[in-house]
């Protein structure tokens, strides 16, 4: 690392260099016959460099001179500093990260045969095929990476992580209606196969779309609702922990700009984002080499912090932790394991408090606006809840709504937290996270149906 110091361009007041190397396998099942079985291997390296308010950014491939890339880079920073002269970047100053507490892996799944996972793969697709389904689809993923991480302020730190799982999906039809069912789980070794019952879930899936089917569409409105844990979990996602990322506060782009301190939700709503976690959003330190640590967005409704990279965290104040990449992209501002934190009501109760409304179940996803704080998700599925109990089953069902105004109505909140693995987009990359949220009650709601 010294010799690349020596050699940098003396305009260059930060760089670094991130090098990834890994592979992943992928099995696809269609309708119970192999389409793709695959396994790719990667190596390539980011490097960053910072001149006045302009990075410059390069990735390479295949074989990695860090030196070149740096240089690299580096010119690239000083002709956009030349050409468009921004405010000088400050970096918020870190500590080199401790690798700790990593998942354990009790089963390696590289331990385990192609036959035996193809094999898994047409067990799960037989369970997901209960009469009525007509096409199913089934996905196994396995994935290791190792991080190298190095900086010019002597920041370096290094980890390996591998991650397993599968999805399934089963489409019912009738009539010319189409209906689906799914289910999927992540984790860190070949044991997430033990730990979940995945025969049941892929019957779970089968079995959704052909109720779906029978189902009806619900007239809309506005209503008090309850939302289980994955639907409740997206909202936190998409419609607060997107918001509470500091780079779109910083573009104009989030109702929670100048919030800090502002009680903006119900004292029931605490909200955290936090990466060490063994969830599927879990990451010993950042794409900029900062430790993780846990971030309490909203704390007892009182809007507390924003997410934050080295930059935005000099900008804003804050602590940096949330920069995060896809392989060897450029980094932003990104979540990890982001939820609504446990209450204590229980299930029954909050049907008891909506009385005459809905139970919105599951997400198909949805869009947000979080410079408006607008939002609207779509739910897998849900039941009419009347005098206190759940009856009919309603399909086509969504939730909508401002940000701000659905904090403020939550009525209860559960203690049955569940958390959701996923991906989560943002600037052309995916990286891996999960949400979740106990039950939540929620006394006023616009709901979409017929």
């Amino acid at each position: 690392m010294q010799e690349l110091i020596m050699t940098i361009m003396q305009d260059i007041k930060f760089y670094d260099c991130r090098v990834i190397e890994g592979s992943s396998t992928s099995i696809i099942l269609d309708n119970g016959k192999i389409e793709e079985l695959s396994r790719n291997f990667t190596r390539g390296a980011g490097v960053r460099a910072l001149c006045g308010g302009s990075w410059g950014y390069t990735s390479v491939e295949g074989e990695i001179n860090l030196k070149q890339g740096v240089e690299a880079a580096s010119k690239l920073a000083i002709s956009m500093n030349a050409s468009t002269p921004k405010e000088d970047v400050e970096l918020a100053t870190i500590n080199p990260p401790e690798v700790k507490n990593l998942p354990e892996i009790r089963i390696d799944p590289r331990d385990v045969s192609i036959e035996e996972k193809v094999d898994l793969l047409k067990s799960i697709e037989a369970h997901a095929k209960v009469k009525g389904i007509n096409s199913t689809k089934v996905m196994y993923l396995e994935s290791e990476f190792k991080v190298e991480y190095r900086s010019s302020d002597g920041i370096e730190g290094a980890y390996e992580l591998m991650n397993v799982g599968f999805a399934v999906s089963a489409v019912a039809s009738e009539n010319g209606v189409y209906q689906a069912g799914r289910e999927s789980r992540f984790g860190y070794g070949y044991e997430v196969f033990e730990k979940e019952n995945v025969l049941e879930l892929a019957g779970k899936a089968g079995n959704t779309a052909i109720e779906l089917l029978k189902a009806k569409t619900p007239k809309g409105g506005e209503m008090p609702v309850v939302l289980d844990q994955e639907l409740a979990g997206v909202f936190a996602h998409e419609a607060v922990g997107h918001a509470a990322e500091a780079d779109l506060v910083l573009e104009g782009d989030s109702i929670l700009e100048n919030r800090i301190g502002e009680q903006i939700a119900s004292p029931l709503v605490t909200i955290i984002d936090d990466p060490t976690l063994h969830k599927f959003g879990y990451y010993p330190f950042d794409a900029e080499g900062a430790q993780s640590k846990r971030t309490e967005i909203i704390k007892n409704g009182v809007f507390n912090s924003y997410l934050h990279s080295r930059e935005t965290a000099a900008k804003l104040g804050g602590t940096p932790g949330n920069c995060r990449a896809q392989g060897y992209s450029m980094p932003v501002v990104r979540m990890s394991n982001t939820f609504i934190d446990n209450g204590d009501a229980r299930f029954e109760e909050m049907l008891e408090e909506v009385k005459d409304g809905m139970y919105l179940i599951g997400s198909r996803g949805g869009q947000v606006n979080t410079g408006e704080g607008i939002f609207q998700f779509n739910a897998e599925k849900g039941y009419l809840i009347r005098n206190g109990e759940l009856t009919e089953l309603v399909r086509d069902v969504s939730l909508s709504g401002k940000t701000l105004e659905i904090l403020n109505h939550v009525a209860l909140v559960g203690n049955d937290l569940k958390m959701t693995a996923g991906r989560c987009g943002k600037a052309g990359q995916l990286v891996s996270v999960s949400d979740g949220s106990p039950h939540l009650a929620i006394s006023k709601a616009l709901v979409g149906g017929a």
